[in-house]
């Protein structure tokens, strides 16, 4: 969906830039004075028509954008709260702590420094092609939880209770095993830019696994 919205507005504004393009060559080309004609070619600043046309179209444009984008974030910030995967993110200076619940049981925590290298932060294991639902929170400052694979990011806003559905997000996970990177996208101080983390996307059944070894509590 994000992508889809993401397209067509890049199609509009293809559209939009090649019309402009071809209006102010077609001015320059038949309207440029010539030299032997001393007067102004007809001028059309008090045609009212015109003036219209030209308020008219950009409301038709925005109002179109307006829609389709209203339409998509109503679908993108839903939660549904039906996800078997549910995981508590917890931004700090400049780090993040991941705690993972499945059907009600919580894994270990996974806690990170600042690193340069997105693979050397911490890593957050989740199923492929599964809901998945986020709590963002954290105590000093702004964060933003992006991981551009996924096309979704959330800022992560300090002082938000717990129950506010502002603080929560759900995505389906990509049907594509792998390791993803992710950052902080909003400037947070002096090592925002070494605020990585990985996301690793594994079948159903090595998540399984996972969770057997990683419960809160057992040995790791």
């Amino acid at each position: 969906m994000v992508q889809s919205l993401w397209n067509g507005s890049w199609i509009a504004a293809l559209a939009t830039g090649l019309v402009v393009i071809v209006l102010i060559v077609w001015a320059c080309v038949f309207h440029r004075k010539r030299k032997a004609k001393a007067e102004l070619p007809p001028q059309v600043r008090y045609n009212l028509p015109i003036e219209m046309l030209y308020t008219f179209i950009p409301l038709v444009m925005v109002s179109v954008f307006f829609f389709f984008t209203a339409r998509d974030s109503e679908v993108l910030s839903r939660v549904d709260g039906d996800a078997t995967v549910k995981v508590k993110v917890e931004a700090y200076q400049w780090s993040w702590r991941f705690t993972t619940t499945v059907n009600g049981k919580e894994l270990a925590p996974v806690a990170g420094v600042p690193v340069g290298d997105y693979k050397q932060g911490p890593q957050l294991v989740l199923p492929v092609k599964q809901k998945v639902e986020f709590d963002l929170s954290t105590d000093d400052v702004i964060h933003s939880f992006w991981v551009p694979a996924f096309l979704f990011k959330r800022d992560v806003i300090p002082g938000i209770p717990e129950d506010n559905p502002g603080r929560k997000f759900q995505i389906n996970t990509l049907d594509a095993p792998g390791v993803y990177a992710g950052r902080c996208a909003e400037l947070c101080g002096v090592d925002h830019s070494r605020m990585l983390f990985s996301v690793k996307l594994v079948p159903q059944q090595e998540f399984d696994q996972y969770i057997a070894t990683h419960q809160a509590g057992s040995a790791q």
